[in-house]
């Protein structure tokens, strides 16, 4: 997760990563590991209003009503302008989306030239990755808006769990006009079909099959995005990626692939494939530093005609940490707040506001048990062992280990939690069907990870929050 960087420092560099570690770590282009700070480790009186009973609420209230149509029309009235500037806020900063416009694009400009120059100079493949909420799926829909502007044809397919190869790039190849086929001439009969290039497969193939039709392709360059590559849990799937990219780089076919997915490094997405090193690039995503959010909140400033004050810029990049999506979410929060009190400046109390809101959204989100188990006392007690906890799981599987939770306390080790069985045994006071953790044993570790991803999240974003509570 992207919190895991929250605390280092905001000028760190985007660097494509050479295919071999050792080259990185010689170059030093490594990240310098930095424990958590004290403060962050305060547990922020805010969070016990989270789990207390909800009050009544008085029958007089008026209803809500939606400010806009389905269109997005807005009706006239006193409040049309305030709901116009409300409705351009969302569209500037919303959060729930990834982004897919240029207009509202910020803080990428560096990874993006990256990713072209590596596509269009070096004729890679390229692994884009990185923590959640770092930014991976705007950037390749960005890039996928800007490679269709140079004529590339680009196609972006979404992975999940059970994804099979054969149908995934069936559709893919469904969608390539067989006009691009070097065996069919402009005005021939084939050309005239209207076929795509999946007609031209077996029933059933693989990766040499499809590589033996892209291949071909000729009068245009195709790129094939495979989004959130994490998620795949075929490891036949990630082997047939693998030799599919071999194939198309060993006979220079136009058709390049690009994955973006949840990685600490470049391993954990492609695992070990050396045969095809030298035909791919990795891109790592890093946090936005401070004159990038400020980029980002000039967009919603000028989109509805708000001013964030320097305090509440300030606010908002020490609550976000570098995370392009907390950015958004805290800043569109927080000028909303704004708005709805008629204000044309967003305070810092706004962005407090804002943070409050969020809190209270995640904790919503959560089962009633798990926030009885967070305001427990032991919860309480143990509150830092939980903050490091948090910033330990940021693999893509969520897990981490004793020795992962002491590295992130790092000098701020209290008497007893530099020892590995003592943390070890803490840890497990939170695991079990109905509590905070999940345990599992690995090569006789114990393992843990949140069975709820967003009380991580909730964990994290209250540490930064402590920060800011004087």
């Amino acid at each position: 997760m992207i919190w895991k960087r929250w605390f280092r420092a905001d000028d760190a560099e985007t660097t494509v990563e050479p295919a071999n570690r050792d080259d990185a770590v010689a170059s030093g282009n490594t990240e310098p590991f930095q424990p958590i700070a004290p403060a962050d480790l305060q547990r922020p009186a805010f969070l016990d209003q989270l789990w207390r009973e909800p009050e009544d609420r008085s029958r007089g209230q008026t209803l809500p009503r939606f400010s806009a149509s389905a269109s997005d029309d807005v009706e006239g009235g006193d409040d049309s302008e305030m709901a116009r500037r409300k409705l351009a806020l969302r569209d500037a900063l919303g959060a729930s989306q990834p982004v897919i416009n240029r207009d509202v694009f910020a803080g990428r400009h560096d990874a993006l030239g990256q990713l072209i120059t590596a596509v269009e100079q070096n004729r890679v493949h390229v692994v884009i990755y990185g923590e959640r909420g770092i930014g991976k799926t705007s950037l390749a829909h960005v890039f996928a808006e800007t490679a269709r502007e140079a004529r590339y044809l680009v196609l972006y397919g979404s992975c999940g769990s059970d994804a099979d190869f054969s149908a995934m790039f069936k559709a893919f190849c469904a969608r390539i006009p067989r006009l691009y086929h070097s065996s069919v001439l402009p005005n021939s009969a084939d050309a005239e079909k209207g076929d795509h290039f999946d007609s031209m497969l077996p029933d059933h193939f693989g990766p040499r099959e499809l590589a033996d039709v892209l291949a071909d392709v000729i009068g245009t360059r195709v790129l094939i995005i495979l989004d959130e590559y994490d998620r795949v849990v075929d490891a036949n799937f990630r082997r047939d990626v693998a030799e599919l990219i071999k194939n198309l780089s060993d006979r220079a076919a136009r058709v390049q692939l690009v994955l973006t997915g949840v990685a600490q490094n470049l391993d954990e997405l492609i695992g070990y494939a050396p045969s095809i090193r030298r035909n791919i690039v990795g891109l790592p995503m890093r946090p936005l530093n401070g004159a990038e959010v400020k980029e980002l909140l000039a967009i919603g400033e000028a989109a509805a005609g708000i001013r964030y004050s320097d305090e509440a810029c300030t606010m908002i990049t020490t609550m976000a940490g570098g995370s392009p999506y907390l950015v958004r979410l805290l800043s569109h929060a927080a000028g909303m707040a704004a708005l709805d009190q008629r204000r044309d400046v967003v305070s810092p109390e706004h962005g407090r506001t804002a943070v409050e809101r969020v809190l209270n959204d995640w904790n919503a989100s959560l089962p009633r048990r798990v926030q009885v188990n967070l305001a427990r006392e032991d919860a309480r007690a143990n509150w830092p062992l939980l903050i490091a906890a948090a910033r330990a799981g940021s693999s893509a599987d969520g897990f981490f280990s004793a020795d992962d939770v002491i590295t992130e306390l790092g000098s701020n080790i209290t008497p007893g939690l530099n020892n590995p069985a003592f943390v070890e045994r803490e840890l497990k006071q939170f695991a079990g069907p109905h509590n905070l953790l999940e345990r599992s044993e690995a090569g006789g570790t114990a393992r843990f990870r949140f069975a709820y991803p967003g009380v991580s999240s909730l964990l994290l974003i209250s540490a930064a929050l402590a920060r800011l509570t004087p």
